[in-house]
């Protein structure tokens, strides 16, 4: 669908997207591409964000998703911060008063948990949350996860759905007692996997980026930050590289990460096999994407890795750890190889096995680019969050444009 292809509903709502940073990350684009969905229905759509400083991008710069106000609070941090989390809950909540929204819906923990209290404190007819990556997860400290646990199930008193990208999400929060099954909904992050499915090799492209023409390429799509798994990437390309030293790896993304690794790289006299392409805009991530000949995903905490989704998509397999949702796209021996978490002999064994056979290899991705294609639209995914919204306003006994139901 075209920004200028115009859908309109019989009834306009007028909905506010709530995320803690606009950076270039997942949780962010699904976000944009719900906005940009539901403004081609004729919706009115807001968006409230903290800022967004560092290496790792601001997503609306790269972009286009359509024209929308966006409000930036300075007190929405992603720190636990005691006096810039209570600023940001009173100026959340008289934003939503004033702007008489029906639906809030709020995206990452610090803004789910605090925008949800100011959404109903604010009289916000509809209330709901997203779950793209769990807040508390096994690789974290232990009080963290029982803060983080606490002020989930806080926050989920104060909603009226929640919605997961993966069902390993809902198995989480039900396991954790943050709320009770029937409050949740798995819909799978959306995303545009027509230009991957299209996407093509470039020869160009790949001069550019430093890569041989005819060599095997390992990519990664993530920002350069301690939790996407880059710890395990580095070792487990070394031990590729001693079987097949005309391998190449494909970094996409930047972060705070970016010095630490090449210095390291360098120290292992192994730089030349790796090129970094920094952040690339999400409408070309499609054709470096393609580049490669398979993804790995090694993050020890993810919700539904959008990354695999658009390699598999692109018909190329991909390897990653058994956790969270990646079981739920990467299909052991179908559509890649899972290994147990933190496995980089394993990484790198699936990853030459690949490598010397390449009609396995192919037929993997491509049964992964169908199964994707299917399931990952994010037309689909605006039309599923436009029907609940409408079906729990219906609910709360409330029609769109009705404004707050009581007084904050």
């Amino acid at each position: 669908m075209g920004l200028s292809e115009k859908t309109v509903t019989a009834e306009p709502m007028r909905i506010c997207h709530v995320i803690t940073r606009l950076i270039v990350g997942g949780a962010q684009e699904n976000t944009l591409l719900t906005i940009r969905g539901h403004l081609a229905k004729g919706h009115h759509v807001e968006l409230a964000s903290g800022f967004s400083p560092g290496r790792e991008g601001k997503l609306l710069e790269n972009a286009e998703y359509g024209s929308f106000p966006v409000t930036e609070f300075a007190d929405l941090v992603r720190e636990v911060s005691p006096l810039h989390d209570l600023k940001a809950y009173f100026k959340l909540k008289k934003f939503f008063r004033n702007n008489r929204f029906d639906v809030v819906h709020t995206h990452s923990s610090k803004a789910g948990i605090i925008g949800r209290l100011a959404a109903r404190a604010a009289g916000v007819p509809v209330v709901v949350h997203t779950v793209h990556g769990q807040a508390f997860h096994p690789y974290q400290n232990r009080w963290k996860n029982r803060l983080f646990v606490f002020l989930e199930r806080f926050a989920a008193k104060y909603c009226d759905k929640i919605y997961a990208v993966a069902q390993a999400m809902i198995d989480q929060c039900v396991a954790a007692n943050v709320a009770p099954r029937e409050k949740y909904m798995v819909v799978y992050s959306g995303m545009e996997t027509r230009d991957f499915a299209a996407a093509k090799r470039d020869r160009g492209l790949r001069s550019r980026l430093g890569l041989p023409e005819d060599g095997k390429v390992v990519v990664t799509i993530a920002r350069l930050f301690p939790q996407k798994g880059y710890e395990y990437v580095i070792p487990a390309a070394e031990k590729v590289l001693r079987a097949a030293p005309e391998t190449h790896f494909l970094f996409i993304g930047d972060g705070p990460m970016y010095d630490e690794l090449r210095k390291d790289l360098k120290r292992k006299g192994i730089a030349e096999h790796f090129h970094f392409a920094g952040l690339v805009p999400p409408g070309e991530v499609c054709s470096h994407l393609i580049q490669g000949d398979l993804l790995w995903h090694l993050s020890l905490h993810e919700g539904l890795p959008r990354a695999v989704v658009q390699a598999l998509a692109s018909g190329i397999p991909a390897i990653g750890f058994a956790l969270d949702g990646t079981p739920e796209v990467i299909l052991d021996g179908e559509t890649g190889f899972l290994t147990a978490p933190e496995d980089v002999d394993k990484v790198a064994e699936q990853t030459l096995f690949l490598i010397r056979h390449p009609e396995q290899a192919a037929a993997m991705g491509e049964t992964g680019r169908r199964m994707v294609l299917e399931k990952f639209s994010w037309q689909r995914m605006c039309d599923i969050l436009e029907n609940e919204y409408l079906q729990l306003l219906r609910e709360a006994g409330n029609r769109p444009g009705g404004g707050p139901r009581t007084a904050g």
